[in-house]
């Protein structure tokens, strides 16, 4: 009876971890995550990459499930160690990899020199986005700083295309992912003027339309600022008590130094007073 029982026991225990291992790998599904952090830019190897079971409660959006669907292709952004493959995150066939395979259909890339300061401090890293502004002399050769082009998105600083610390990194060139346009536009900005970065908020996407900054800008209520863009003196501030702007007369009354005898009267011409 105890062999018996021994028996039926082990074969309870045995169909119980079969039924639950069955309900354990109906309740997932296979997806391919990383074995450690890829940069972006990276040309998937078998090494990298291996499988895991994913709960089909949280699902994923488009996971990758089947090794044989990443090997020689190149992610688009960093993939972190653990961390699902997702098909969004695979450059189009064909991609060798590099800074190529992370440009979006109809986009370019242009390096911009930067230095200590015009690099917002080290501050614009992979996948920040910045402004560009530009100082250079206006028609009428008074220096001018304006913001060119808005939101755009750092694709490298110096060799890196990605970045997992947020420290400030001092470089001196920045890539930046631009149109066709813009890139035009950046081009001509470097060859009549200095260039700077301003590092913007991810989620900021409102566009603004500044006029630029001047020298009389800076100085308000100074003979500078009261000269015009031609170089000639303002005309002065209209006074409040004078809205025409004219000054008003000042009259000069001479004293009267005695008073005029009765029945005469008393005629003041210019500055000259005569009694008729």
């Amino acid at each position: 009876m105890i062999a018996i029982s021994l028996v039926l026991g082990l074969l309870s225990v045995t169909l119980a971890a079969r039924w639950l291992h069955g309900q354990e790998i109906a309740g997932t599904i296979d997806v391919v995550v990383a074995k450690r952090d890829l940069p972006m830019g990276t040309r998937l190897q078998p090494d990298m990459l291996t499988t895991m079971r994913w709960p089909a409660s949280a699902p994923i959006d488009s996971p990758v499930s089947h090794l044989d669907q990443a090997y020689d292709r190149v992610i688009s952004m960093q993939i972190l160690k653990g961390e699902p493959l997702l098909k969004s995150k695979l450059a189009a066939m064909g991609e060798i990899g590099g800074l190529s395979s992370v440009l979006q259909e109809g986009q370019r890339a242009v390096t911009v020199k930067v230095n200590e300061i015009m690099g917002v401090a080290g501050f614009a890293l992979p996948g920040n986005y910045v402004d560009l502004m530009v100082n250079t002399p206006d028609g009428q050769d008074n220096p001018v700083s304006k913001i060119v082009i808005e939101r755009i998105k750092v694709l490298a600083v110096a060799q890196d295309v990605a970045s997992t610390e947020n420290k400030p990194r001092v470089v001196n060139a920045v890539t930046l992912e631009v149109t066709p346009e813009q890139a035009e536009k950046i081009d001509l900005a470097r060859s009549v003027g200095t260039l700077s970065l301003v590092l913007r908020s991810q989620v900021d996407t409102r566009t603004v339309s500044t006029e630029g900054a001047r020298k009389t800008d800076l100085l308000p209520g100074t003979d500078m600022a009261r000269m015009s863009s031609s170089g000639k003196p303002r005309a002065p501030a209209l006074s409040a008590a004078h809205p025409s702007g004219v000054a008003a007369r000042q009259t000069v009354s001479p004293t009267r130094t005695a008073t005029a005898p009765p029945g005469n009267t008393e005629v003041i011409r210019g500055l000259t007073r005569t009694v008729e």
